[in-house]
Protein backbone atom coordinates (compact mmCIF):
# COMPACT_ATOMS: atom_id res chain seq x y z
CA UNK A 1 0.00 0.00 0.00
CA UNK A 2 1.57 3.43 -0.96
CA UNK A 3 2.41 5.88 1.41
CA UNK A 4 0.37 9.27 1.51
CA UNK A 5 3.45 12.24 2.14
CA UNK A 6 3.30 15.88 2.16
CA UNK A 7 6.83 17.38 1.96
CA UNK A 8 7.55 20.98 2.56
CA UNK A 9 10.13 22.81 -0.41
CA UNK A 10 11.30 25.66 2.13
CA UNK A 11 13.32 26.87 -0.98
CA UNK A 12 15.86 29.62 -0.06
CA UNK A 13 13.88 30.91 2.80
CA UNK A 14 14.28 30.67 6.49
CA UNK A 15 17.17 32.03 8.49
CA UNK A 16 18.28 29.72 11.55
CA UNK A 17 16.34 31.82 13.84
CA UNK A 18 13.19 31.56 11.68
CA UNK A 19 13.62 27.92 10.61
CA UNK A 20 13.66 26.90 14.34
CA UNK A 21 10.49 28.80 15.29
CA UNK A 22 8.77 26.95 11.96
CA UNK A 23 9.56 23.79 13.36
CA UNK A 24 8.54 24.54 16.94
CA UNK A 25 5.18 25.35 15.62
CA UNK A 26 5.15 22.21 13.52
CA UNK A 27 6.02 20.21 15.95
CA UNK A 28 3.40 21.41 18.33
CA UNK A 29 0.41 21.33 15.60
CA UNK A 30 0.80 18.27 13.65
CA UNK A 31 -0.59 15.23 15.51
CA UNK A 32 1.59 12.29 16.18
CA UNK A 33 -0.59 9.88 14.71
CA UNK A 34 -0.81 11.86 11.03
CA UNK A 35 -2.48 9.86 8.04
CA UNK A 36 0.80 11.59 5.80
CA UNK A 37 4.57 11.08 6.23
CA UNK A 38 5.11 14.84 6.67
CA UNK A 39 8.78 16.04 5.32
CA UNK A 40 10.50 18.86 5.35
CA UNK A 41 13.55 20.67 3.40
CA UNK A 42 14.97 23.79 4.46
CA UNK A 43 18.33 25.71 2.93
CA UNK A 44 21.35 23.89 3.31
CA UNK A 45 22.74 25.51 6.15
CA UNK A 46 20.09 24.65 8.48
CA UNK A 47 20.01 20.68 8.17
CA UNK A 48 21.80 19.71 10.19
CA UNK A 49 19.98 21.48 13.20
CA UNK A 50 16.49 20.81 11.77
CA UNK A 51 17.27 16.85 12.24
CA UNK A 52 18.58 17.36 15.63
CA UNK A 53 15.40 19.42 15.74
CA UNK A 54 13.24 16.53 14.65
CA UNK A 55 14.88 13.55 16.37
CA UNK A 56 11.98 12.44 18.16
CA UNK A 57 9.30 13.42 16.20
CA UNK A 58 7.59 12.18 13.15
CA UNK A 59 8.65 14.57 10.53
CA UNK A 60 11.21 13.28 8.09
CA UNK A 61 14.06 15.83 6.73
CA UNK A 62 15.22 16.35 3.08
CA UNK A 63 17.42 18.21 1.37
CA UNK A 64 16.50 20.83 -1.84
CA UNK A 65 19.63 19.43 -3.97
CA UNK A 66 22.75 17.29 -4.46
CA UNK A 67 25.69 16.96 -6.07
CA UNK A 68 26.26 13.85 -8.67
CA UNK A 69 29.64 13.39 -7.83
CA UNK A 70 31.20 11.69 -4.69
CA UNK A 71 33.69 14.59 -4.20
CA UNK A 72 35.65 16.85 -5.55
CA UNK A 73 36.53 20.52 -6.60
CA UNK A 74 33.07 21.89 -7.30
CA UNK A 75 32.66 24.87 -5.27
CA UNK A 76 29.86 25.44 -3.26
CA UNK A 77 28.12 21.90 -3.69
CA UNK A 78 27.46 19.46 -1.33
CA UNK A 79 27.70 15.10 -1.70
CA UNK A 80 25.36 12.57 -1.18
CA UNK A 81 27.81 11.08 1.43
CA UNK A 82 27.70 15.08 3.28
CA UNK A 83 23.85 14.78 3.43
CA UNK A 84 24.54 10.89 5.19
CA UNK A 85 26.65 11.61 7.86
CA UNK A 86 24.31 14.14 9.32
CA UNK A 87 21.45 12.28 9.20
CA UNK A 88 19.63 13.14 6.05
CA UNK A 89 18.58 10.23 3.58
CA UNK A 90 16.44 12.12 1.70
CA UNK A 91 16.90 14.67 -1.20
CA UNK A 92 14.47 16.51 -3.90
CA UNK A 93 15.76 16.08 -7.50
CA UNK A 94 14.86 17.64 -10.93
CA UNK A 95 12.70 20.23 -9.10
CA UNK A 96 11.27 22.93 -12.11
CA UNK A 97 13.32 25.97 -10.66
CA UNK A 98 16.64 23.73 -10.98
CA UNK A 99 15.96 22.84 -14.43
CA UNK A 100 14.73 26.04 -16.00
CA UNK A 101 16.82 28.52 -13.95
CA UNK A 102 20.25 26.31 -13.19
CA UNK A 103 19.66 24.05 -16.84
CA UNK A 104 19.60 20.61 -15.39
CA UNK A 105 18.96 18.39 -18.02
CA UNK A 106 17.68 15.11 -17.83
CA UNK A 107 20.85 13.20 -18.42
CA UNK A 108 22.17 15.33 -15.25
CA UNK A 109 19.42 14.53 -12.91
CA UNK A 110 19.66 10.81 -13.78
CA UNK A 111 23.12 10.95 -12.61
CA UNK A 112 22.20 12.31 -9.74
CA UNK A 113 19.78 9.53 -9.16
CA UNK A 114 22.27 7.00 -9.83
CA UNK A 115 24.44 8.67 -7.10
CA UNK A 116 22.09 8.67 -4.41
CA UNK A 117 20.20 5.05 -5.31
CA UNK A 118 23.75 4.10 -4.77
CA UNK A 119 23.63 6.10 -1.07
CA UNK A 120 20.59 4.01 -0.41
CA UNK A 121 19.06 7.75 -0.40
CA UNK A 122 14.91 8.56 -1.02
CA UNK A 123 14.45 10.55 -4.05
CA UNK A 124 11.70 12.69 -4.32
CA UNK A 125 11.90 13.03 -8.15
CA UNK A 126 10.19 15.94 -9.97
CA UNK A 127 9.09 16.54 -12.87
CA UNK A 128 6.43 18.49 -15.00
CA UNK A 129 4.94 20.46 -18.33
CA UNK A 130 5.49 24.23 -18.63
CA UNK A 131 2.42 26.47 -19.90
CA UNK A 132 4.03 26.41 -23.68
CA UNK A 133 3.55 22.44 -23.23
CA UNK A 134 0.63 22.30 -21.91
CA UNK A 135 -1.08 24.81 -24.48
CA UNK A 136 0.21 22.90 -27.37
CA UNK A 137 -1.07 19.82 -26.25
CA UNK A 138 2.28 18.19 -25.81
CA UNK A 139 2.09 17.56 -21.72
CA UNK A 140 1.48 14.07 -21.59
CA UNK A 141 5.31 13.58 -23.73
CA UNK A 142 7.11 15.98 -22.17
CA UNK A 143 6.19 14.33 -18.89
CA UNK A 144 6.82 10.97 -20.34
CA UNK A 145 10.76 11.87 -21.72
CA UNK A 146 11.36 13.39 -18.75
CA UNK A 147 10.27 10.29 -16.36
CA UNK A 148 12.09 7.81 -19.17
CA UNK A 149 14.97 10.12 -19.71
CA UNK A 150 15.86 11.22 -16.19
CA UNK A 151 14.31 7.60 -14.18
CA UNK A 152 13.44 4.61 -16.19
CA UNK A 153 17.36 3.41 -16.09
CA UNK A 154 16.64 2.45 -12.43
CA UNK A 155 15.91 -1.18 -11.33
CA UNK A 156 12.72 -2.45 -10.36
CA UNK A 157 13.86 -2.93 -6.87
CA UNK A 158 15.10 0.35 -6.71
CA UNK A 159 11.63 2.03 -6.90
CA UNK A 160 11.16 1.24 -2.82
CA UNK A 161 13.48 4.68 -2.87
CA UNK A 162 11.38 6.93 -5.31
CA UNK A 163 8.83 8.82 -4.52
CA UNK A 164 7.44 10.95 -7.87
CA UNK A 165 6.18 14.71 -7.67
CA UNK A 166 4.48 15.87 -10.31
CA UNK A 167 4.58 19.88 -10.94
CA UNK A 168 2.72 21.75 -13.74
CA UNK A 169 4.67 24.53 -14.11
CA UNK A 170 2.07 26.22 -15.64
CA UNK A 171 -0.13 26.23 -12.87
CA UNK A 172 2.56 27.90 -10.08
CA UNK A 173 2.62 31.90 -10.71
CA UNK A 174 0.98 32.27 -13.80
CA UNK A 175 -2.18 32.72 -12.99
CA UNK A 176 -3.16 29.52 -14.93
CA UNK A 177 -5.49 26.93 -12.72
CA UNK A 178 -5.05 23.41 -12.47
CA UNK A 179 -8.25 21.61 -11.66
CA UNK A 180 -8.19 18.65 -9.19
CA UNK A 181 -9.66 16.98 -12.49
CA UNK A 182 -5.79 17.83 -14.32
CA UNK A 183 -4.15 16.65 -11.53
CA UNK A 184 -5.70 13.04 -11.59
CA UNK A 185 -5.38 12.83 -15.53
CA UNK A 186 -1.76 13.29 -15.33
CA UNK A 187 -1.01 11.14 -12.39
CA UNK A 188 -3.54 8.47 -14.02
CA UNK A 189 -1.04 8.80 -16.69
CA UNK A 190 2.30 8.81 -14.62
CA UNK A 191 1.26 5.69 -13.05
CA UNK A 192 0.55 3.36 -16.17
CA UNK A 193 3.46 5.16 -17.99
CA UNK A 194 5.49 3.17 -14.53
CA UNK A 195 2.88 0.58 -15.04
CA UNK A 196 4.13 -0.08 -18.71
CA UNK A 197 7.87 -0.27 -18.08
CA UNK A 198 8.05 -1.55 -14.58
CA UNK A 199 4.64 -3.41 -13.71
CA UNK A 200 1.75 -3.03 -11.97
CA UNK A 201 3.01 -3.90 -8.77
CA UNK A 202 5.79 -1.10 -8.70
CA UNK A 203 3.14 1.68 -10.18
CA UNK A 204 0.77 0.83 -7.54
CA UNK A 205 3.13 1.10 -4.81
CA UNK A 206 4.62 4.44 -5.68
CA UNK A 207 3.33 7.51 -4.66
CA UNK A 208 2.52 9.95 -6.63
CA UNK A 209 2.93 13.73 -5.68
CA UNK A 210 1.19 16.90 -6.75
CA UNK A 211 3.39 20.21 -6.91
CA UNK A 212 1.30 22.66 -8.52
CA UNK A 213 0.33 25.33 -6.05
CA UNK A 214 -1.15 23.16 -3.00
CA UNK A 215 -3.44 25.75 -0.73
CA UNK A 216 -5.30 24.98 2.29
CA UNK A 217 -9.13 25.77 0.21
CA UNK A 218 -7.71 23.84 -2.24
CA UNK A 219 -5.87 20.58 -0.58
CA UNK A 220 -8.63 18.46 0.06
CA UNK A 221 -10.24 17.95 -3.02
CA UNK A 222 -6.80 17.37 -4.74
CA UNK A 223 -6.00 14.78 -2.32
CA UNK A 224 -9.17 13.32 -3.00
CA UNK A 225 -8.46 11.63 -6.05
CA UNK A 226 -7.44 8.35 -6.56
CA UNK A 227 -3.86 8.92 -8.15
CA UNK A 228 -3.01 11.71 -5.90
CA UNK A 229 -1.14 10.61 -2.97
CA UNK A 230 -0.33 13.86 -0.98
CA UNK A 231 1.41 17.17 -2.04
CA UNK A 232 5.41 18.79 -2.30
CA UNK A 233 4.44 22.19 -1.25
CA UNK A 234 6.42 25.38 -1.47
CA UNK A 235 4.93 28.48 -0.59
CA UNK A 236 2.59 27.37 1.58
CA UNK A 237 5.14 25.35 3.76
CA UNK A 238 6.37 28.36 4.92
CA UNK A 239 3.30 29.11 7.43
CA UNK A 240 2.74 26.48 9.90
CA UNK A 241 -1.08 26.86 9.91
CA UNK A 242 -1.42 27.01 6.42
CA UNK A 243 1.10 23.39 6.23
CA UNK A 244 -0.50 21.82 8.74
CA UNK A 245 -3.89 22.41 7.07
CA UNK A 246 -2.05 21.18 4.36
CA UNK A 247 -0.93 17.79 6.35
CA UNK A 248 -4.80 17.51 7.72
CA UNK A 249 -6.52 17.27 4.24
CA UNK A 250 -5.26 14.13 3.48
Amino acid sequence: MRKKIVAGNWKMNKNAEQTEDLLNELIAQIPTESNAQVIVAPTFVNLASTVDHLEYTSISVAAQNMHQAESGAYTGEISADMLKSIGVDTVILGHSERRAIYHETDALIANKLDTALKHDMTVIFCFGEELKDRQSANHFNIVENQLRDGLFQIKAKDWENIILAYEPVWAIGTGETASPEQAQEMHEFIRETVRKTFGSDVAEDVSILYGGSVKPDNAKEIFSKPDVDGGLIGGAALNAKDFVSIVNAI
